[in-house]
């Protein structure tokens, strides 16, 4: 990706238009014109189908003219077919949302010879060229999670980690920071890491055969409360061990994803926190970069007005979007987007 140099002024412009810091126009010839093929990652988890819901919204408010959305139902097989069948339809940018982040580089390379930019939603392929990766950045949620239940248990005790699937980037990201956070903070703690492929059934069994040789187990961190918040508490509460926070027995929990569920549960004791990942903000900025791309727009690293940062990652950039924790204290704050979305229900 070439970035030129313009005129103080027309930078100046083009920042007002796009809100955005750091951009360049590459060229002003692109039309912005054009079909925008886009691929919905699955539909199993609560974060996912409200994306998708953010997503049509945006569609059908005209914020992009796309191609019937396509759902590849965390099937690489089925991704790497879709991706197909959007070149064979004239797709002049494509939006998808790869869970398997090796597997989808000669998807990448090929669209990459046809000149078709690709926005990677939440997920960082590993190799191949991307126009932008919208995600947040997924080593925080590992950090966050950490320096969390580790005060709240005072740097002692057990915890289990339901680890997402470690092909995928935030998988490896969330595992790897909170160890690392773990090992150095917090050696007092012992960590299960429970290998779950983002699967609510695997980590309920996982996690039962834990309890019954660690009944102690005083933590639990999840990395994706949209798939493991509802198997975990039907467990606890089958165990008799889902007591409120301050009572003897109590097991610190800790989820990322910041779906209404889970504020929820915050409100009702059942858990203690989470890692609010922005759906809302996901769909917005997939479907605003696949515009800028028609339209011929480039990027540079350097802050953003939406809180964000964008960053130079070597096979393109990445806007490094907010995920605030969510605890007690803030669960009500309106500008969740899981406050948001509750409002428009």
């Amino acid at each position: 990706m070439r970035v030129r140099t313009t005129s103080a002024a027309a930078c100046a412009v083009l920042l007002a238009v796009t809100a955005l810091a750091g951009c360049n126009r590459e060229s002003d010839s692109a039309s912005g014109d054009g079909k925008v093929g886009i691929d919905l990652p699955r539909s199993d988890s609560d974060f996912w189908n409200s994306y998708q819901q953010y997503i049509e919204k945006g569609v059908k408010d005209g914020e992009v003219d796309a191609l019937s959305l396509t759902n590849s139902q965390n099937d690489i097989g089925k991704l790497v077919a879709n991706v197909q069948t959007f070149t064979d339809q004239g797709a002049k940018a494509v939006v998808m949302a790869p869970q398997d982040t090796g597997a989808i580089a000669e998807s990448l390379q090929t669209l990459g010879e046809k000149k078709i930019p690709v926005i990677s939603v939440d997920t960082r392929p590993d190799k191949g060229d991307v126009y932008m990766v919208v995600r947040a950045d997924n080593r925080a949620y590992g950090e966050k999670a950490c320096q969390y239940l580790g005060e709240q248990l005072k740097g002692k005790g057990k915890v289990v980690e339901f680890q997402g699937d470690l092909s995928s980037i935030n998988g490896r990201d969330r595992s790897e920071a909170f160890k690392s956070c773990m090992d150095k903070n917090f050696p007092g703690i012992r960590v299960f890491e429970l290998a779950t492929d983002w699967k609510g059934d695997v980590a309920s069994a996982k996690l039962q055969s834990t309890l019954a040789a660690h009944p102690d187990i005083n933590g639990i961190y999840m990395q994706a409360g949209g798939v493991f918040l509802q198997p975990t508490l039907a467990l606890l509460e089958q165990k008799k061990l889902l007591k409120a926070p301050g009572t003897p027995g109590h097991i610190t929990i800790i989820s990322n994803d910041g779906i209404p569920e889970e504020l929820d549960a915050i409100k009702a004791g059942k858990i203690d926190a989470t890692v609010s990942q922005p759906a809302d903000l996901y769909a917005k900025y997939a479907l605003f970069y696949a515009k800028a791309a028609l339209e011929g727009k480039t990027f540079k690293e350097g802050p953003t007005d939406h809180d964000s940062t964008i960053i130079k990652i070597p096979n393109g950039f990445e806007d490094q979007l907010p995920a605030p924790l969510v605890t007690k204290e803030n669960v009500d704050d309106p500008k969740l987007w899981a406050n948001q979305l509750e409002k428009k229900s």
